[in-house]
């Protein structure tokens, strides 16, 4: 009996029951997105547009509007930036990308050196999902609720130009306008994660559970549902845990997601590291 109330201790308080619901809420978000970003590759695209968001943050306090304006409007610009200096010039995307975050990065540390201190736009760069305001959920689910009807109203085109941008082209498909719907649900998806881990550890959430979700099927609605399921479960677990470690929840959040894909790396029917070595051992036997 003791052992249950402790257990049910966390959620007696209203900001925990508010940080495991906006938490579940990204990690869904995220999931669904990550699918399309993993079977993409675009991971370093999501770690450019995580880290270039910073200096919109910090302008948008400075001015005082709400900071997922200037986190989308620089998120937005990024990837534009990124598009046009790689379609006019011999220098290779993942090269670009690499000299457009850490530029924007650094901008943003620079400006962060330079305002007043103040612990709300800390908490951007590592979260605070614990502290989160009002405001700030009613605001992250609204971004939230855009990216997720984006994504499902996109979701059969977004699917072939993932998997084939050449046949998705041929077909009479506008490649170029997914292209940057893509880029702008990343970058949607990737504020609404701002205040749960921030702008260091969102990538994760924007890769893990795709990838789990990968290793686990080869169908794609399947693996969408996979996806949901361990970014949603990831951000309770890591939400709940961390209160009874007193840590940062946005790390135990990314490190939930790390052992589940560890356990589908290791343990997965088909594409796991077991299934391959019995598979191999059958392999030998018949030769």
């Amino acid at each position: 009996m003791e052992i249950l109330t402790t257990l049910l201790a966390p959620l007696q308080y209203d900001f925990m029951l508010r940080a495991l619901g906006i938490s579940a809420l990204v990690g869904a978000v995220c999931a669904v997105l990550s699918c399309f970003v993993t079977l993409k590759g675009w991971s370093l695209m999501g770690d450019a547009v995580s880290h270039a968001v910073l200096p919109g943050v910090v302008l948008a306090y400075l001015v005082g509007v709400p900071f997922i304006v200037g986190a989308f409007i620089f998120g937005l610009g990024s990837v534009t930036a990124i598009g046009f200096i790689q379609s006019r010039s011999r220098v290779k995307e993942d090269t670009v990308i690499g000299v457009v975050f850490t530029g924007l990065f650094a901008l943003g540390l620079l400006l962060l050196s330079k305002v007043p201190s103040d612990v709300h736009l800390s908490h951007i760069l590592f979260g605070d999902v614990l502290g989160i305001r009002d405001t700030d959920v009613i605001q992250t689910i609204i971004v939230g609720v855009i990216a997720l009807v984006s994504i499902m109203v996109l979701r059969k085109d977004l699917m072939l130009f993932v998997f084939d941008p050449t046949h998705a082209r041929s077909i009479g498909l506008n490649t170029t306008f997914l292209h940057y719907a893509l880029l702008t649900i990343l970058a949607l998806t990737i504020v609404t994660a701002l205040q749960t881990v921030g702008v260091i550890l969102v990538v994760a959430m924007l890769i893990t559970p795709g990838a789990t979700a990968y290793l686990l099927t080869d169908k794609f609605n399947r693996m969408i549902w996979i996806a949901v399921g361990c970014g949603v479960l990831s951000s309770l677990l890591g939400t709940y845990f961390s209160y009874f470690l007193d840590g940062a929840t946005g790390a135990c959040i990314v490190l939930m997601q790390s052992l589940f894909f560890a356990a589908a790396f290791l343990f997965a029917p088909k594409h796991g590291q077991l299934a391959l070595a019995r598979q191999r051992v059958r392999d030998q036997s018949a030769t």
